[in-house]
């Protein structure tokens, strides 16, 4: 446990693997997600950002000073989701709420900067921008099917529990 009533990703995905997997499938695939913050006045925000699953944490990279990151830098408390396509969101929705951690240790920000650029050619470069570890609270995954969607529901304190929506 790290902010009060969450887990780091590798104890997201000890407790909900099977959930925590097709996670990391659609946001990898997706390369972007959403995520909502919290702005000065309380109301809320939503930036796309691109995320990274490196050394068992869910990291997002920031550009210096961006909203988004001022708002994490102020108030933890967040909301990622995955990138949908289409109404129905046919190929899977995956979406956490919890918190995000900045990362100020040179070391894991010098080796997230290397698994970048490994990833997507670009490295962040000096002290001017910002890094964040996700920590989550709550999670959930929607499956559209033919009638219905499944929904894989992951509760810090309860586990998983999975139920069909639709007629």
């Amino acid at each position: 446990m790290f902010a009060a009533g969450t887990v780091d990703w590798a104890e997201f995905t000890s407790r909900a693997s099977a959930l925590a997997a097709r996670a990391v499938s659609l946001l990898d695939e997706r390369g972007v997600l959403l995520i909502g913050t919290i702005r000065s006045d309380g109301s809320p925000r939503i930036s796309p950002v691109e995320p990274l699953f490196h050394e068992g944490e869910l990291m997002l990279g920031m550009m210096w000073k961006s909203l988004k990151a001022l708002d994490l830098r102020r108030d933890p408390r967040c909301t990622i989701h995955s990138a949908v396509a289409d109404r129905t969101a046919s190929a899977g929705e995956f979406k956490a709420h919890g918190a995000a951690i900045e990362i100020n240790e040179p070391s894991v920000r010098a080796s997230y900067g290397h698994a970048l650029e490994a990833k997507i050619g670009f490295r962040p470069e000096g002290e001017r921008w910002h890094l964040f570890a996700v920590r989550v609270a709550s999670a959930a995954l929607f499956e559209t099917g033919d009638t219905s969607r499944t929904v894989a529901r992951w509760l810090v304190d309860r586990g998983v529990e999975t139920f069909e929506q639709g007629p």
